[in-house]
């Protein structure tokens, strides 16, 4: 009887290089890993807007060397988990919402916006969120005066899903 082995199969660059992940800095691509189920158009998508020097693989398809992992909103111990799969990636936390790709990872933010909160200022020091919130109001004002919007944080706008 066969002995079955399950694995992945990378194609060696170099002799010896079966051995070895492949690594952003051997090659000039940064790993970008998909914690969330996309489709392949989504994932596509993502990788043309990032540029050539990037390219997004599913988690299941990505070396442990890959340097950033995408994940939506989950627990601790999963992220823990995830840390221990990709031990050197910058794990970022992030919420898509992309109807055309029909992509839709909301977390508690995107649930308070829909929910009537117009604006969110990510974790800061009392000093840096006197600085923020002083930046985004008077970004908010000159925006209703004629001026542009702030490019960091975006007032809430009413869709029709929120006006239930």
């Amino acid at each position: 009887a066969g002995t079955v082995v399950i694995g992945t199969v990378i194609d060696p660059v170099t002799p010896g290089a079966a051995d070895e992940e492949p690594s952003a800095t051997d090659n000039g691509v940064t790993v970008v890993v998909t914690a969330m189920k996309l489709s392949d158009s989504a994932r596509t998508s993502l990788s043309d807007q990032l540029g050539a020097d990037y390219i997004v693989l599913d988690m299941h398809a990505a070396p442990a060397s890959a340097d950033v992992l995408l994940v939506p909103p989950v627990s601790p111990q999963l992220i823990g988990n995830l840390r221990s799969a990709f031990p050197t990636a910058r794990i970022v936390v992030t919420e898509i919402e992309d109807d055309e790709l029909g992509v839709s990872y909301q977390g508690p933010v995107r649930r308070l916006l829909d929910a009537g909160a117009e604006m969110y200022l990510p974790p800061a020091t009392v000093p840096q969120l006197a600085e923020r919130l002083g930046q985004t109001l008077s970004h908010h004002r000159s925006h209703l005066l004629g001026g542009s919007p702030t490019p960091e944080i975006e007032p809430h706008r009413e869709t029709p899903d929120s006006q239930r």
